[in-house]
């Protein structure tokens, strides 16, 4: 009888607190959870890009946030964030079609998600819920990288 292995696969979940510290606990938890899964060659892109969506939520929103780690077949990894606010920004409503304009040089802000775009494989967003009963249901934010 031949026995089947299942591809390295794995998901690791975390809530985040709004927060200004939430975006640092969402690096140090991508650095350990890849690290301990033999990834350092996606860690420095994924912790960068986790870390713009989480800054994002707690800069933009009022409540929690959390955090999805995915090992995919072929080595892919997909990091999803969701909060409770329902609009979808550029470049994850339509990619990759809907691009994020270059920030002012002189800007302090404006880049994050421009660095998704730029350093993702791909990416992409969803609203939760149809608005009407689901009030508060957020959205859902992902990108992809590796293999």
């Amino acid at each position: 009888m031949r026995t089947v292995s299942p591809p390295d696969t794995w998901v690791y979940a975390l809530r985040l607190p709004h927060d200004p510290r939430a975006a640092r606990v969402a690096r140090m938890t991508v650095r350990s959870v890849l690290d301990s899964h033999g990834r350092p060659e996606v860690r420095d892109t994924v912790e960068l890009l986790t870390s713009e969506l989480v800054t994002n939520t707690y800069l933009h929103t009022k409540g929690p946030a959390s955090l999805r780690l995915t090992s995919l077949a072929g080595g892919r990894l997909r990091v999803g964030v969701w909060d409770r606010h329902p609009g979808i920004p550029a470049p994850f409503g339509k990619p990759p079609g809907d691009r994020v304009p270059a920030a002012p040089v002189d800007s302090e802000a404006g880049r994050g998600l421009r660095l998704v775009q730029e350093y993702a494989d791909c990416w992409g967003g969803w609203t939760l819920g149809d608005g009407l009963l689901d009030r508060g249901a957020g959205k859902l934010l992902w990108f992809e990288v590796g293999g």
